[in-house]
């Protein structure tokens, strides 16, 4: 059954509508928990580049969420999804039993609840909550799985907007029966004006006020009000340096420097580069030096030379942005624009430190400071959206650029050596 249900799982992905709330980012292909965070941050940090600006994220805990979904409601929203009646049949009404050793329960159906220890589970709760999106421009709403945070964007003092947002998302939990856990659901508020109009007032749900914190863990990763990085490299650093004892032991039971190297790439490399693109522009000194520690103590103990922290961020960073360059329904495609070249890509406005060695806009340096070659990306994203299927050709691609008079096109900017690539693409792109 295991086997049939991740076949239905991969149907379900294949059959899902371009209309999917993109901003949830579980159990979707090239989607990471390092994706929401980024996304989340940009978000803050952009609308905080502002004058009399700041931000406040409400980071919402659900009780037993998987198991307060309603079958006839899922139903209709797969429904709406377009999903066809014999598959939701199959999903919404599946009959269950408890076995304990030779002994069978009687079946029954459910009518609360996903199914229970189902592959399928956690994909049905986030097309459950596909619905659940903000009612105002100056919100966004963050989703992974149940991990829900809603971002509102303030400006001049006038909360409005936020404070209706969250009572909207309180009564769109009470239609599906959804409960939220106000005790822990909890709030940031970032404000870095000098002179503040006036004191936060608390959120209230259901009639509780939501306490506000100073830091919180959003998966997996520390967020502070300052945003600061100290408190999650602190806390990255602390782990890996348990785990270098287990190190040590490998190595006093003489295991090969393979082994070695392969225990500190699984286990503690990548303890330190959780959610790596999002947070390490933004450290201090002191951070990344504690960092390079860590690395410094496993190269001494595998005796093997290991990659500078700075190196793997770089290399990671740009695999991130490629990632995103590929997938054109990513929330953040957007912010990787091709000038009219064709070679590089727009450079992100930035005012502020905080926003300029965050993820996106580092990664937009990244990518134009690479040798300047016209690749399939860049090409893909010059064409029309209706002829980036047909750009993968039947032969491998090598194309170079070279210096152009001015009064060329950007077609003409590239020189390619194989005839019969130059002849595939003519198809597409003419010179102007």
């Amino acid at each position: 059954m295991k086997c049939f249900e991740r076949l239905v799982l991969a149907h379900l992905k294949n059959c899902l509508p371009p209309t999917l709330d993109p901003y949830q980012f579980a159990y979707r292909s090239n989607r990471s928990t390092e994706d929401a965070v980024s996304t989340a941050l940009h978000s803050v940090l952009t609308h905080l580049d502002n004058n009399n600006t700041y931000a406040r994220m409400l980071f919402v805990d659900f009780s037993s969420a998987f198991n307060s979904v309603i079958p006839s409601k899922l139903n209709t929203k797969l429904g709406d999804l377009g999903f066809n009646t014999s598959l939701r049949h199959w999903i919404t009404n599946r009959p269950q039993y408890v076995r304990s050793g030779h002994t069978c329960s009687t079946t029954i159906t459910l009518n609360t609840g996903v199914p229970q220890g189902c592959v399928l589970s956690p994909f049905l709760y986030s097309l459950f909550t596909h619905d659940c999106r903000p009612v105002h421009g100056s919100n966004t709403i963050i989703k992974f799985a149940d991990d829900t945070v809603v971002i509102g964007l303030i400006s001049n003092n006038d909360d409005t907007a936020y404070r209706e947002e969250v009572q909207h998302l309180a009564a769109w939990c009470a239609d599906n029966n959804l409960l939220l856990n106000t005790s822990k659901t909890k709030e940031l508020i970032m404000d870095f004006r000098r002179e503040r109009g006036s004191t936060h007032n608390p959120i209230h749900i259901n009639g509780m006020a939501v306490e506000r914190v100073s830091s919180f863990k959003f998966l997996g990763t520390h967020i502070t009000e300052d945003l600061s990085w100290s408190t999650n490299t602190s806390s990255l650093v602390k782990k890996a340096h348990q785990r270098l004892f287990f190190l040590r032991t490998l190595k006093r039971h003489h295991l090969s420097s393979a082994v070695l190297m392969n225990f500190y790439r699984c286990v503690i490399e990548s303890i330190l580069t959780s959610s790596f693109s999002v947070w390490y522009g933004n450290c201090s000194v002191t951070d990344r030096k504690a960092l390079q520690r860590v690395v410094k103590t496993a190269q001494r103990i595998t005796r093997c030379p290991l990659p500078a922290i700075e190196d793997v961020q770089r290399k990671r960073c740009l695999q991130r942005a490629h990632g995103i360059l590929k997938d054109s329904s990513h929330p953040a495609h957007r912010l990787f624009t091709l000038l009219p070249s064709g070679r590089r890509f727009r450079s992100l406005r930035t005012r502020t430190s905080r926003l300029r060695n965050s993820f996106f806009p580092r990664a937009v340096s990244l990518l134009n400071s690479t040798p300047r070659t016209l690749n399939s990306v860049s090409l893909s994203l010059s064409l029309p959206l209706s002829l980036r299927p047909l750009l993968t050709p039947p032969f491998p691609l090598h194309i170079t650029s070279h210096p152009s008079s001015p009064h060329h096109s950007s077609w003409s900017h590239t020189h390619i050596s194989h005839p019969s690539v130059l002849l595939y693409y003519s198809m597409f792109i003419s010179p102007q």
